[in-house]
Formats: C-alpha cells, structure tokens, sequence
C-alpha cells in the first residue's frame, strides 16, 4: 500500500505483513495477516512515532521518502521496544544518524540490551511534551501494555492516540486503513478480541489503568501500531478493550466451550450427545477440537464464556496431551474464575479425568463434575451424558 494522510501532515507510513504464519512464533495469523502501523509527522521538527519489523525495512524507508529523506527524521518515538516494533531501527539510524530516540526510561535500557544503541536516547516522562512546530506531543506512561516499557503517544492538536499494542488487532488493511463502512467490521473486531487474548489478556488490569489515565483526554482518532486506525469511532475500539479486560476477574458470559479430543471416537460421541443436552437448556457451545485446531483460535471463546466442557479420553493413565498444551497455555494467559467439568473414555484403567480435577485447582477453576466411562459408551450411558450435559448448562444459567 502507499502512505495514506491520516490528518493534515500527518501520515501512516506502515506496511502489510501476509507472509508471516505464527504472531510472536505462537499465535497463529494465517490467512489474516497483520499491518505494522507507523506514522510520520512533517513538521518544523520530523517525527516518526513506532517503528516496524526488520522484515520491511525496504518498504518503510521507500514510504518516509514519499515526504522527506530520512535524514531529515529529528525524532523517532519509540513506544514500545518488542522486535516487531523496533526491528527496522538500526538500519533507519544509518540513514537517519542525526534522529533522537525518544522513550521511557526503561526503554533506554532495552535499546543498549537489545540494539548496543547508547547514542542520541532521551527519556520522557508521563505527561512531558514536545512541540513540533504546529503539532505538540504528549507523552504517556502505560507499563505493560503489554512490556514494561511500553508508552502511549498524544497529538494534542489533531487529538490523535498513538496507542501501539493498546487497542490494536490483527488483519491486513485491505485498501482502506481505517474504521467504517468500507471494511468488514465485524472481522476486525473478532480478530482484535483474538489480539487482545494472545497479546494483552495477561496484563488487563494495566489495560483499565491506562483507558483511565486517558479518560480527560479528547480522542478523536486511535492509531495502533497493529490493525485498523478507528478514526469513525475511536470510542468503540476503547470500549470493546475494556469490555475484553473486565473478563479477567469475572467468569463469563452464559455460554460454554467445549473442549474435546477422541483417539478411537468414543469421547467424540459423548461430546455429541453432552453438546444436545447443554443445547437443550438454551446455552451457547462453541466446540473446538483440539487435535486439529490451534490454541490461537480456542483462547477467544475461553476468554469470553463462563462454562468449559472438557472432553478427554485417558491416554497412559493421564490426560491426552494435545488437551494439557490447550489447559497450560489457558493457565499462563491468567484464564481464571471458570465453571468447568470433564468427561471421557477411560480406557481400561481411568486417570484422566483425575488429573483434570487436579489442573481445574491449580487453574482456579469450580469443578462441577466428571462422566467417565469404560471402552464406547452404552446407549444408557449417552442418555446419561446429555442429562450431564443439561446440568451442567443449569449451572452455568445460575452463575
């Protein structure tokens, strides 16, 4: 894509990523992409606010000249130092030798850690500001959003946030970088709740610390440095993040993920029948096999419902492996407070649903119960299983 005016002299200047599989090595983007967002502001004194990943140096540079020559760069603002926000800097600083860097003052440390770069670095504090000429910049603190270094960036006349992972998401900016009727919104907020998941979940509580710390603020365009730019309604990217971050100390919404693996298909038929009777109270499921699915594409319905249905068949005496990876990773994203419960085949001598009760404590998790049951279920006991599953379902309506 080529540099798009955000406001007068103020430019996106980023890039599409649509070769990149796995975000962060872990959470899968394939067939979505994602765009590193940087901007460009022309002014007295240049300024470019995040850089980019040093997969599109060539790209980023190509786009600053569409403006000015990179030597001409007097600042470049550094909200966050993680390598696909930062990777493209020691090649931009030959072209740009004169530029200070400007961040916190952790991010002087991981810029001599990370880069050996200990030249022309200034800290700023929360609050400080730097007029440009006709644009003057604030400078905002927001420790782990999602790095403890990680700032926010204010542009007092345009009311701009450069918010950089805060309320971004994933996906390619197809033709249009911005909110509206031109791209497919319900898409891009399901892939920035699958964002938020995999990349800011863990550190909620900083997220509301930060919405606040922004509230006296007028925003009227919130530029990331992943997703779209909500320039329509800055508020809705604002609200669905705070919304997002509230799930961290309350259980759910009254739905149910389904969870289940099945070597032979004898798990499988009672996670059909325990699906039926969960359904039969009016309970949503959201069923996912983990043997095929990525964790990437569990952790939002996890994240979001107050019920997780567990369906494993024993493997050696314990849970089925594929089913741990998916419970460990829920448990280091901090997925907690659940109503949950577990089934399974047995096999000959039973366990798994043991060690389930056991990662169900360690999880915070309220167990609620367990159907086991010997080699293919009876047709009594598949009567059994939706009977559970209506249960269970009660339970979750109750709260």
């Amino acid at each position: 894509m080529q540099p798009v005016e955000i406001r007068p002299n103020i430019y996106w200047v980023g890039m599409n990523d649509r070769k990149t599989e796995l975000f962060e090595g872990l959470w899968s983007i394939r067939g979505v992409g994602v765009s590193y967002n940087s901007y460009l502001i022309v002014d007295k004194m240049n300024v470019l606010i995040d850089v980019t990943s040093k997969l599109t140096t060539d790209e980023l540079f190509d786009h600053i000249r569409s403006f000015i020559d990179p030597s001409e760069l007097d600042y470049i603002v550094i909200n966050h130092m993680e390598p696909d926000h930062s990777g493209a800097l020691k090649a931009l600083l030959m072209l740009a030798p004169q530029a200070i860097m400007l961040g916190s003052a952790k991010t002087k440390e991981m810029l001599a850690s990370f880069y050996g770069i200990t030249e022309k670095v200034q800290t700023v504090a929360d609050g400080e500001e730097l007029n440009l000429g006709q644009h003057t910049l604030k400078f905002f603190s927001t420790p782990f959003v999602h790095w403890p270094e990680t700032m926010m960036t204010y542009e007092t006349t345009e009311k701009i946030l450069f918010s950089c992972d805060g309320f971004g998401g994933y996906g390619t900016l197809n033709g249009s970088i911005f909110d509206g009727k031109l791209v497919p919104m319900a898409v891009y907020e399901d892939l920035a709740l699958s964002y938020f998941v995999h990349v800011v979940a863990t550190y909620s509580k900083p997220v509301k610390n930060a919405i606040a710390k922004l509230s006296s603020h007028p925003i009227e365009i919130i530029a990331p440095s992943h997703g779209l730019i909500w320039r329509e309604n800055p508020k809705r990217i604002l609200d669905l993040y705070s919304n997002w971050a509230d799930y961290a100390s309350k259980s759910g919404d009254p739905g149910v993920t389904m969870l289940y693996a099945s070597m032979y298909g004898d798990t499988e038929e009672m996670m059909e029948v325990i699906t039926q009777g969960i359904s039969d109270e009016g309970v949503p499921t959201f069923v996912f096999n983990v043997i095929h699915t990525q964790v990437s594409e569990i952790l939002p319905a996890l994240w979001l419902n107050r019920g997780v249905m567990i369906g494993s068949p024993t493997y050696e005496g314990k849970l089925f492996p594929d089913m741990v990876h998916v419970l460990e990773t829920a448990d280091r994203k901090h997925i907690y407070n659940k109503l949950a419960a577990g089934f399974g085949s047995q096999g000959w001598s039973g366990g798994g649903q043991r060690e389930l009760n056991e990662r169900f404590e360690s999880m915070r998790w309220k167990p609620l119960g367990n159907f086991e049951f010997t080699g293919s279920a009876s047709p009594g006991e598949l009567d059994k299983g939706r009977e559970y599953g209506r249960n269970f379902a009660r339970q979750i309506l109750a709260g």
